[in-house]
């Protein structure tokens, strides 16, 4: 990143905020939804119920949930330097406000009180919008978040489609949460099953989208398809 222009630099980091908002209203569509916690949180849940943190440190799902993050995103920074960028702590920083502004905006209309096949339609449409824009936050280049940088690097390091890793790294999260005391409910399968193939899908057009407004911008269009 530092190596860029400060104009590609200002439009990858633009594009990376347009893809964070937009994946964060899958998410809270999800959570919304009230039918099972994304498989990163079951994996939170359960490392909170087990480890016996001491009463001095105050721990709380959401300081795990950001020890963990910090955890990974120093493990990648050894094996992949250049994947943790700007971008990474911004996801890591603005996830949790962004998730808040729109459970505020939506809340009174979308929530649990709804029938459960609106709740289903409403999960479903949550992990399609969230691999959207989590696509358009990867092809930003600008970096990703901690949890979802572990399946670009495993895609990368190995070789293999991102749709099919990022399947398995939800499986590992959720069935290691699980064991430790987290709960699985049907959105954790749904979203674990869902989100990975349609990020697939995305993955191409997020590339030229995001080359678009770069070209369009005068700056280095994003790099090719993987």
């Amino acid at each position: 990143m530092s190596k860029r222009p400060l104009r590609e630099t200002a439009v990858r980091v633009a594009l990376l905020l347009a893809g964070l908002c937009i994946a964060h209203l899958g998410v809270t569509l999800f959570l919304q939804s009230d039918l099972g916690s994304d498989p990163f949180n079951v994996l939170i849940q359960g490392l909170f119920r087990t480890i016996p943190w001491p009463a001095w440190t105050g721990m709380t799902h959401g300081r795990t949930h950001l020890l963990v993050s910090l955890l990974i995103m120093a493990v990648l920074w050894f094996v992949d330097r250049p994947q943790v960028r700007i971008g990474t702590v911004l996801c890591m920083a603005l996830g949790g406000p962004i998730i808040d502004m729109f459970t505020a905006l939506l809340g009174p209309w979308l929530n649990a009180g709804l029938p459960m096949w609106a709740r289903v339609v409403m999960l479903a449409a949550g992990c399609v919008i969230l691999a959207f824009g989590m696509t358009i936050v990867i092809r930003s280049e600008a970096g990703t978040g901690p949890n979802d940088l572990v399946a670009v690097v495993i895609s990368e390091k190995t070789k293999k489609p991102f749709g099919a890793v990022r399947v398995a790294v939800d499986l590992c999260f959720a069935l290691a949460g699980f064991a430790m005391g987290g709960v699985l409910g049907a959105g954790t399968v749904i979203c674990a099953f869902l989100v990975g193939p349609a990020a697939q899908i995305f993955m191409p057009w997020s590339g030229r989208i995001c080359a678009y407004f770069l070209k369009k911008a005068g700056a280095a269009p994003a790099a090719p398809e993987r």
